[in-house]
């Protein structure tokens, strides 16, 4: 009697079931089959033979899918290692490497298409650039011999990044493409629809199940050899694959927050090397960590040769600087009017949208919020409300006393987006357009708002950070300026001063070459700004390392965060299980207890070591004394990116 174990995609790990004799023949690892589960039927994936008879009341296989196998023996191997990375059961990694759409087949219906308005756009065009061989030498090399190796592109500007992977793929098959943001998909299909035609197929969640299957199926077949997508199309059921390439490889939103916490980068450098297939990872500004593997002779650095123009960048303290409305400095708004004056574009960032940030009592200070989540009210003037950005919390009637001392004195401080725009189309005297997801509900606004910013006789452009994923890939603007650098600055993460360069660099990548940024802050003594000015990225990473080396953080630490939830207070047990870590190798922040807003206790521990065995080890100990305990629901985020 030959039996197989099965996995299926729910929080399950493989499953042992007897094979009847009319299946063996078609019985392969990856294969698609049919198996009763808690009195249904279910498809799963053989992961291979089992070799052992399990005792019990052992099912029949009932049925074969296809004829060839739906996981390649390398993308088992990719499954079985996120399972034992990422500490979770072999059923929940399936689920998010095959969608719902290779288990159940959906047919393509034709949906509404909101096109790009055709005037004055030239987003789709991508520049000629002339990508030096040097460059590209070492990654040819590699793709000639099929052997696994990764490099880390430090691009001069997303037209390079975007230009670079072009002229590999002009001599290159079987490749998957990653981007960070659906909009960044979204903006290079066109330019590799052109070079490439029917090569290239699509692949991301705001697309249709019908779309998204007809894409598995064309890659599958072999009708098309390159996946464009965000980070699940790094799943893609390529049959062989020779090239992956990972843009904007330092984007958070690799990550992925909910359920299955992996991060698309690095299961695309797994799958590289279970691939034997070159791997190109790409940015602007790259990651610290990537950057020490380039240091560490794990990956090989690419760098563009020639020095390129930047755009001038002047640090304006604000501490000194006269303010004609909120959030503006004088300096900013004499810029800009100048530039206006010259028919030139304009762009205003603040991440902050709404009118203002705060409403406050002026007698005892005593801050508006959220009574679910603590967190300060947003007043927005349009529909006259104080909304949370968290859980959607509004209250529809402006206040008039305050909460706590009874006062009639209100105000409203700070300025999000909507004050800026009122501010600057009063001291300007223009019209100006505003983009941030006050804007944008449906994909038709979006669009319009898109297509309204390569508009002649629109000059001034006010958005948060959502303003530049969804601008195309042309430096359209003339000047820029960053209103509230601080807010990046000051948030309670060892990675914000990278992630305050990385955020103001992509605002420079969209300023012509000629022009300016202005970046207002009460901290022009922060060292990122000495950096910054000097387009020096390579002295900020050296800086990095060097305070993060003093306190253990990535890259020379390994990270875990650890979430228990229960109803109850266990503080006890978590207190217990502490005690059997071994400290010496694995330190531990925490735990912090804090109420969720169905009034349950959650744990968080942060687990910080050197050695990723004994992290895991340390791991395993928390889930094995928890997993039986139906009431503890225990969340594992191993390499997290917000702690």
């Amino acid at each position: 009697m030959d039996f197989f174990d099965i996995v299926f995609p729910i929080n399950l790990n493989p499953l042992t079931y007897r094979c009847p004799e009319e299946l063996l023949e078609h019985m392969e690892p990856g294969m698609m089959v049919s198996a009763p589960l808690k009195n249904r039927t279910f498809k799963g994936i053989i992961i291979g033979r089992s070799f052992k008879a399990p005792s019990g009341d052992i099912k029949d296989i009932q049925k074969v899918h296809g004829e060839t196998p739906v996981l390649s023996s390398k993308m088992l191997g990719l499954l079985k290692w996120m399972s034992e990375y990422y500490l979770t059961e072999q059923g929940i990694v399936l689920k998010n490497m095959l969608p719902k759409e290779a288990f159940t087949k959906v047919h393509a219906r034709k949906t509404k298409i909101f096109p790009h308005p055709k005037e004055g756009r030239k987003d789709h065009l991508l520049p000629i650039i002339t990508i030096n061989d040097e460059t590209v030498s070492n990654l040819t090399d590699s793709l000639q011999k099929n052997t696994y190796r990764t490099f880390l592109l430090h691009a001069p500007s997303t037209v390079y990044e975007y230009s670079f992977v072009i002229k590999i793929l002009t001599e290159t098959k079987n490749v998957i493409l990653l981007v960070s943001e659906v909009s960044y998909a979204d903006n290079l299909y066109p330019l590799l629809k052109d070079t490439f035609g029917e090569r290239v197929c699509i692949f991301h969640s705001g697309l249709s199940r019908g779309k998204r299957s007809e894409a598995i199926e064309r890659i599958s077949s072999g009708y098309s050899d390159i996946m464009l997508g965000t980070r699940s199309a790094v799943f893609a059921p390529l049959k062989k694959v020779s090239f992956i390439a990972v843009l904007r490889e330092h984007s958070s939103s690799y990550k992925q927050e909910n359920g299955l916490r992996y991060s698309g980068r690095d299961v695309a450098v797994m799958r590289g090397y279970l691939e034997k297939a070159t791997v190109l990872l790409s940015s602007i500004s790259p990651s610290i960590e990537s950057l020490y593997n380039c240091r560490s002779g794990k990956y090989t650095l690419l760098k563009s040769a020639g020095e390129t123009k930047k755009p001038r960048i002047k640090i304006i303290d604000m501490r000194y600087e006269k303010l004609p409305k909120p959030c503006l400095s004088k300096t900013v708004i004499d810029a800009s009017t100048r530039y206006i004056k010259n028919d030139k574009k304009v762009m205003f960032v603040i991440n902050r949208r709404g009118h203002s940030t705060l409403l406050q009592c002026s007698e005892c200070h005593n801050i508006e919020e959220c009574p679910d989540c603590g967190i300060p009210l947003v007043f927005h003037k349009q529909k006259m409300s104080l909304k949370c950005h968290y859980c959607k919390y509004t209250v529809s009637r402006i206040p008039e006393i305050c909460q706590k001392c009874k006062g009639y004195t209100m105000e409203l401080i700070g300025a999000g987006t909507q004050r800026v725009q009122e501010g600057i189309e009063e001291l300007l005297g223009i019209k100006t357009l505003r983009l941030d997801s006050d804007m944008t509900q449906k994909r038709s606004d979006i669009e319009e708002l898109i297509g309204a910013t390569y508009r002649n006789d629109v000059r001034i452009i006010i958005g948060t950070k959502l303003m530049t994923k969804r601008l195309g890939i042309t430096d359209g603007f003339s000047m820029a300026a960053l209103l509230n650098t601080d807010l990046y600055l000051n948030l309670p993460d060892f990675r914000s001063a990278e992630k305050a360069y990385q955020e103001i660099l992509f605002i420079i990548d969209k300023i012509a070459s000629h022009g300016e940024l202005f970046i207002q802050t009460r901290m022009p003594q922060h060292y990122l700004f000495n950096y910054l000015k000097k387009y020096d990225y390579q002295s900020f990473f050296i800086e990095e390392l060097h305070r993060r080396k003093s306190l253990s953080y990535p890259p020379y630490s390994k990270l875990l965060l650890f979430k228990i939830i229960c109803r109850r207070d266990i503080s006890m047990e978590v207190s217990g299980v502490i005690g059997k870590i071994n400290k010496k190798d694995v330190e531990i922040l925490g735990p912090s207890l804090s109420k969720s807003t169905q009034g349950k206790h959650e744990y968080r521990l942060l687990l910080k070591s050197s050695i990723r065995g004994s992290l895991h080890s340390a791991a395993k100990i928390f889930i094995e004394t928890f997993k039986d305990l139906k009431e503890v629901k225990i969340k594992v985020d191993v390499d997290p990116i917000s702690i």
